[in-house]
């Protein structure tokens, strides 16, 4: 866990060792509050915690300001959802007892957030029986500090990832949240500025487009957007057939520089504007390897890269329907994030 949290830079985060039961791991996490750590410090105590669950990771800011606001405010606050099955009982023959109107009551989910002296507080009068198979912190607020919790409608994105299957929905949901926009990077040449806006007009039907400028003057503020973490997408328009530009190199070199795909992987498309008609097959196959060669160092550093060539003609209608298909792949791309077509050439 240490090395993963050097890897991506936390260095405000603190491990604490966990224990077998959930109720036994979050006390160890409060006592690191109010007792010295093993390396001899003690960290500041704050006015409330929030306590959420690793295997919901989709959680929003909204909801943890919601419920810290609310713990502020009340002692405990947690976030709820609607039940989607109706809860039942059954009696020892193993048939319905009786079933609960599920308009009356809700689904516990996390976050759930405290003042800390009133969790810290219950915890410690906790039983051995609440140890080990107590699972709602909710509930010891209310038992041993009288606290009743302020309840806050959740979204729907505070699913479990419970079982195997559920790993499938949520890279599902972190490929749909990364697809979501794009930043397409030209440079001065009138030609590339051209296949830059009917690639912005085509691809802005699925996803947001930002469209900018690459050059040693304007960098800065490509580095700004990409430090913010505005775009793990970005498509490189190229005019100079298969050549790499140094514009790509600078561009993937500035990806790693800000530690933009150490939490995903981030994706470039560099879009080859062909003239068939001044370049040959030769030529095409040894600037494709060299583009591969360059897929595969920037794959070291989770930027995926792919190429695309676009025929233009000088029939309009065409190349707007040559565009579109490229738009497509370049979506399906992004989309997909597959790692294995990591260096390919497409064609549109």
């Amino acid at each position: 866990m240490n090395s993963i949290i050097q890897q991506y830079g936390n260095s405000r985060v603190t491990v604490v060792e966990g224990a077998l039961t959930r109720h036994r791991s979050i006390f160890n996490g409060l006592k690191a509050f109010v007792e010295n750590q093993p390396h001899g410090s003690r960290l500041a105590k704050p006015e409330v915690v929030i306590i959420h669950d690793a295997v919901r990771p989709f959680v929003e800011e909204d909801i943890l300001f919601s419920v810290a606001t609310a713990a502020k405010e009340y002692g405990a606050a947690g976030a709820i959802r609607p039940l989607v099955s109706t809860i039942i009982a059954t009696n020892p023959a193993g048939c319905l007892d009786h079933s609960l109107d599920r308009a009356k009551y809700r689904a516990s989910e996390m976050p759930q957030a405290f003042k800390f002296d009133i969790i810290y507080k219950a915890y410690q009068q906790c039983t051995d029986y609440d140890f080990e198979y107590g699972t709602e912190c909710l509930h010891l607020a209310l038992q041993y500090c009288n606290t009743p919790a302020k309840l806050i409608d959740g979204s729907p994105d505070l699913w479990k990832v419970t079982y195997k299957r559920d790993l499938y929905a949520a890279e599902s949901i972190v490929k749909e949240n990364l697809s979501k926009s794009v930043c397409i990077i030209t440079g001065v040449k009138e030609d590339a500025i051209h296949l830059s806006c009917l690639l912005q007009e085509a691809l802005q039907m699925s996803m947001k487009v930002d469209m900018m400028q690459w050059s040693v003057s304007k960098g800065g503020h490509c580095l700004q957007s990409m430090a913010s973490g505005l775009h793990y997408n970005f498509v490189y328009v190229n005019v100079n057939n298969f050549d790499i530009p140094q514009d790509v190199t600078q561009l993937l070199e500035a990806i790693e520089n800000v530690n933009l795909s150490a939490s995903y992987p981030v994706v470039v498309t560099v879009v080859h504007l062909n003239n068939p008609e001044n370049s040959t097959f030769c030529v095409q196959m040894e600037d494709f390897n060299n583009i591969k060669q360059l897929a595969n160092e920037a794959m070291g550093y989770h930027v995926l890269v792919y190429s695309l060539m676009i025929n233009c003609t000088k029939d309009t209608e065409k190349t707007r329907e040559v565009v579109k298909r490229g738009a497509s792949i370049i979506e399906s791309l992004i989309k997909e994030r597959n790692p294995a077509l990591t260096g390919q050439l497409f064609v549109a």
